[in-house]
């Protein structure tokens, strides 16, 4: 997976949590981030296509657990996980019970 021209810095929320695989299809980001499961920064946002940047911290609210990401960069295209968590960083709090 290549990361992303210097030229995008920025890409919509949907897209990203796809590509960085929290969850298994886009459509189900986009249910995530419109039922507003998913923070930026610490805002709530229900759009999808809000676009997020190097830097922004994300909370995600998934089935069982709560996730916080910071994020590290992008990519076009969904790859595999190894190179998909080079996409963030988790900064879930240790022993939260979010998995690893």
């Amino acid at each position: 997976m290549k990361p992303v021209p210097p030229l995008h810095d920025r890409q919509r929320v949907d897209k990203w949590l796809w590509h960085a695989r929290m969850v298994r299809t886009r459509s189900a980001a986009t249910a995530l981030a419109q039922a507003g499961f998913v923070r930026l920064n610490g805002q709530r946002i229900d759009a999808a296509s809000q676009p997020v940047r190097v830097g922004d911290v994300l909370t995600l609210a998934l089935d069982r657990s709560v996730r916080v990401l910071r994020v590290e960069g992008f990519c076009k295209k969904r790859g595999a996980s190894a190179a998909a968590r080079a996409l963030y960083r988790d900064l879930t709090a240790p022993g939260s019970g979010a998995p690893r």
